[in-house]
């Protein structure tokens, strides 16, 4: 099956201001959380990207507007287990996605998933959740693309939902734009509650235009500032994948990053 994808892309949204973390034991923690990540996602795409290829009919937009260098945060809407690996397949760079901690409890993805980018979060919030901020905050400090899923869970229903504001929180500390992921097909190609998924069917990554958080820089740590943003953010997914849109927060337990624990501070 062919896949449709565009190639010309641009480098250098970030903002280069960004600091050395001063915190030598928070580096260490978020550098634990991703052993060998780099090789281990390269060799898995080099295998992965064709296998999609070969059993869906894959399509990408908008792949220009992901920086060639430098972090950035990628924010797909979330509708089926398949959002990461298209997004990881497609996405050109190596990238690190938070995933629920109970993936660590089973030997089958106790050790593939961390390996593979996966940063995992305890969903019961608190310090538990605190590793998880680290963690991103260190992929993005070494120049690598970051993904977060804003909904912070699955959509089951296929609406999209209100996002929370942990990836602006991120991008305003850091400097670093968001692009916002609209995909498309992956809730037919695995419906929810279903083990196996159907084959030969459309599915389509779109890579929006970035939200760039300078505009948003002098505002400050305003909660207001990161839902603004946030809702922004909500908006060009809706545009990219056509979703209808519910402005109340998905009913589990938010598989992101804390929007209230961290405090920004001048970097």
């Amino acid at each position: 099956m062919n896949t449709a994808v565009h190639t010309t892309r641009n480098t250098g949204y970030c903002s280069h201001g960004m600091a050395p973390s001063d915190n030598t034991e928070s580096a260490s923690i978020a550098s634990a959380a991703l052993p060998g990540t780099g090789r281990a996602q390269r060799r898995a795409r080099r295998v992965i990207k064709p296998l999609l290829n070969n059993l869906w009919k894959v399509s990408i937009e908008g792949l220009e507007n992901v920086p060639t260098d430098g972090p950035a945060i990628l924010c797909p809407n979330h509708i089926s287990f398949f959002d990461s690996v298209f997004t990881m397949a497609y996405a050109g760079r190596q990238i690190s996605f938070v995933g629920k901690a109970e993936y660590m409890d089973s030997w089958k993805t106790k050790h593939l998933f961390p390996a593979l980018g996966m940063i995992p979060i305890d969903r019961a919030g608190g310090s538990k959740s605190e590793g998880a901020l680290i963690a991103a905050e260190n992929v993005l400090r070494r120049g690598e693309l970051f993904g977060i899923y804003p909904e912070g869970t699955r959509s089951r229903d296929g609406m999209l939902y209100k996002g929370h504001t942990g990836a602006a929180r991120l991008a305003v500390k850091l400097g670093c734009p968001i692009i916002p992921v609209g995909i498309i097909g992956t809730r037919e190609i695995q419906p929810p509650d279903k083990i196996l998924p159907k084959v030969g069917l459309q599915c389509t990554v779109k890579f929006g235009q970035p939200i760039l958080p300078q505009r948003y820089l002098e505002r400050g740590d305003d909660h207001m500032v990161l839902r603004e943003m946030t809702d922004e953010l909500m908006f060009e997914i809706r545009e990219l994948t056509g979703q209808e849109y519910r402005n109340v927060y998905a009913t589990k337990k938010a598989e992101s990053i804390p929007t209230e624990q961290a405090v920004i501070s001048g970097s």
